[in-house]
Order: C-alpha cells, then structure tokens, then sequence
C-alpha cells in the first residue's frame, strides 16, 4: 500500500524571503515607520539594504538567520544596531517584530507589468 500526499508547496526560506518588501513598524518612539527591504537570496541566506520610504538606502544588512518561515534581519537604524523578525503570513505578507517591541507587518513588492 502506497499513500501520496501532494499538495502546492510554497518557497521555502530564502527563496521567499528574495525580493522587496514594505515593512511597517508600529509605535516606535517616533511613531509608525515604513521601511523597504531589498531582500537577495545568497547561498541559503539573504543578502541586501534597507531603504526608506523613498527608496534612499538607510543601511545594509549585516547578518541574517533563516529558519524555516522566518528571518531575523540586524542593520543599523538612527546609529543603533537593531533586529527585525519576519515570519511568513502568506506568500505575499508577513507579520514580525522589530527588537521583540515594536509590531511589523510586511507586504512583498511586486514587480508591475
């Protein structure tokens, strides 16, 4: 007896996370703030700048852990060193925290045809 389960599967950890995002970050000391990540998968990891929200780029990512459905991203905002979780939502949304205070909530870029 063989049993087959199939089912879509969806992009598994880098593969996801690669492209850019529209993060919102609620209720900083300066209030609501939206940041873009641009977001490269590089060798089962990610690579890539965080820009505001005119696209100036703010910092770089300097290191970044991948689990399964999420990733912690650490740059440097306002000259601190900060860390932003993102876990999958959907495949376009993601929900998260910045320094495990501040709520996130992120939605992917797409490109426009």
């Amino acid at each position: 007896l063989i049993a087959v389960c199939a089912s879509a599967q969806s992009k598994p950890g880098a593969e996801y996370f690669n492209g850019k995002w529209s993060v919102l970050l609620k209720g900083t000391p300066n209030g609501d703030a939206k940041m873009i990540f641009v977001l490269e998968n590089k060798k089962d990891s990610i690579a890539g700048v965080v820009q505001d929200s005119t696209g100036t780029e703010i910092s770089k990512i300097s290191k970044a852990e991948l689990k399964d459905n999420e990733v912690t991203l650490y740059f440097n905002a306002q000259g601190y060193d900060v860390n932003l979780l993102l876990t999958k939502k959907d495949d376009d949304h993601v929900t998260g925290n910045l320094m495990s205070m501040f709520d996130a909530e992120g939605e992917r870029i797409k490109k426009k045809e």
